[in-house]
């Protein structure tokens, strides 16, 4: 046998005794312990209407709604698309209709899928289901949870539908292998390690039921969140693109993160979806302040607030912020320096004002914006082309919007306003290019344009060149 032969048998070789030494692996069975029987409840007694009552508010801190609803669907009874770099995932049926739902789960079954990301009978689930953060939760919630979802919710026959991923991605054993390389083994938050049982409480909350991290903890190439709780110095100092919104820096960053923001204006951001100086934008937090976070209590709220406010900065942050009223008193007076200021004043300046504050109770400021000053322009090139809409809720009623303006500028102009925007009142971040513009152009779908008023994907693209400029 030639030397290239030998080679190649030799790789041919080792590649087929890792493959079977990884499938071996995954078939190992995890040790799932037994937590107890989940069914011995008195149907009517006090104890289940408690139980009912204590896993609807773990249902709604972990915001399974969400997910598992689709839009204008039935609740919790699946069929919503979850985009990720592979393909799309749709959430699974989770009423407990015994045929398409999860009406024959035992409370191990159910332990097993929520908190180890097993499949009744074995198999793996996508983590999309967040069971590394689920990992933390406590037996006692784990159980209510169960009851709920038993007991508490409308049995919906609804056929789960398969995912878009394709083959051979769509292969499930190798997530035995990334679900044990990755997740963590299910033990209770270290409740000691904290300063005191509220932010102990926060803690929990955050990293478990909320699963925060989930969305704002950047990942790995394997996928895996970087760090699980505050032991990483990654974990919730942003993460990536969902649903074409960045998820933002929650540490204590004074730019681009919540240094600069009170206890009480993250529990205003949670209950309401705005503070004094700023507003949630974008879909996927607004569907958490919407089925979540706005029904959970105030000390509930409060303890998350407290320990979000422990997280240190990440000191990576490259924009800066020093408040200065310079462009303020030139647009007053209507000096316009450049492109960007002219088409602030014609585009923005009536709602936002001369000095970008507005009247910060009904639109956001925009000097020293977290949104605004990220590293990252997308979330504030894609509110300004597909607008964007606070929900309603309880303590805010008015669903306030912001149109989109894609029918109108160009990619040169909105670059224009967007740097313009992130380079005054004492902004300072990195310029937004016209190539920037229509990556985020090309990402909005029909839907989102619509909410901002324009027609059609046809309409916007025909108004993406120099000739379509607005003056």
């Amino acid at each position: 046998m030639s030397s290239k032969k030998k080679i190649l048998a030799g790789v041919v070789g080792a590649g087929a005794l890792v493959f079977v030494g990884a499938l071996a692996y995954a078939l190992i069975p995890t040790d799932t312990r037994d937590i107890g029987p989940g069914q011995q409840v008195a149907a009517g007694s006090a104890e289940e209407k408690q139980l009912i009552e204590a896993g609807r508010y773990v249902a709604v801190a972990s915001d399974c709604i969400a997910c598992h609803t689709a839009g204008n669907g039935k609740q919790y009874a699946g069929g919503r698309g979850i985009e990720s770099p592979i393909g799309t995932m749709y959430a699974t049926n989770i009423t407990p209709d015994k045929n398409t739902g999860i009406g024959n789960y035992s409370l191990n079954d159910f332990d097993r899928a929520v908190r180890h990301g097993i499949k009744p009978g074995g198999g793996t689930l996508y983590p999309s289901m967040p069971y590394p953060s689920y990992a933390k939760m406590s037996d006692q919630d784990l159980r209510a949870l169960y009851v709920y979802f038993m007991k508490g919710v409308a049995p919906v026959a609804a056929e789960n539908r398969a995912s878009d991923i394709p083959w051979p991605l769509s292969i499930r054993w190798p997530l035995s292998i990334w679900r044990k390389q990755f997740a963590p083994e299910v033990a209770p938050i270290n409740a000691g390690k904290y300063a005191d049982a509220n932010i102990a409480r926060g803690a929990y909350l955050v990293q478990s039921l909320g699963h925060c991290g989930s969305c704002h903890t950047p990942r790995s190439a394997t996928m895996s969140e970087l760090a699980l709780d505050e032991s990483g110095p990654e974990y919730l100092s942003g993460g990536p693109l969902i649903d074409g919104w960045l998820a933002v820096n929650l540490r204590g960053d004074k730019v681009g993160g919540m240094g600069d923001w009170s206890q009480k204006d993250i529990v205003d951001t949670l209950k309401s979806a705005r503070n004094s100086h700023t507003a949630v934008v974008g879909g996927p937090m607004n569907d958490v302040v919407s089925h979540s976070t706005q029904h959970m209590t105030d000390a509930d709220l409060n303890a998350m607030a407290a320990y979000l406010k422990t997280l240190p900065a990440t000191g990576k942050t490259k924009s800066t912020f020093a408040a200065n009223d310079t462009t303020a008193k030139e647009l007053f007076v209507g000096i316009e320096k450049n492109r960007g200021a002219q088409l602030y004043l014609d585009n923005c300046a009536a709602c936002h004002r001369t000095d970008g504050k507005s009247n910060r109770i009904v639109f956001p400021a925009l000097p020293g914006n977290p949104t605004v000053l990220s590293d990252d322009p997308t979330s504030l090139i894609r509110v300004v082309l597909a607008g964007s809409r606070l929900p309603s809720t309880k303590t805010a009623p008015s669903d306030l919007g912001m149109p989109g303006f894609a029918w109108r500028l160009s990619d040169d102009e909105t670059a224009q306003l967007v740097t313009f925007v992130r380079q005054s009142w004492g902004n300072n971040a990195a310029a937004a290019t016209a190539s920037d513009v229509k990556k985020v152009r090309g990402s909005i779908d029909e839907q989102e344009l619509k909410a901002g008023n324009v027609t059609s994907l046809e309409e916007m693209r025909k108004i993406t060149g120099a000739e379509q400029k607005v003056h």
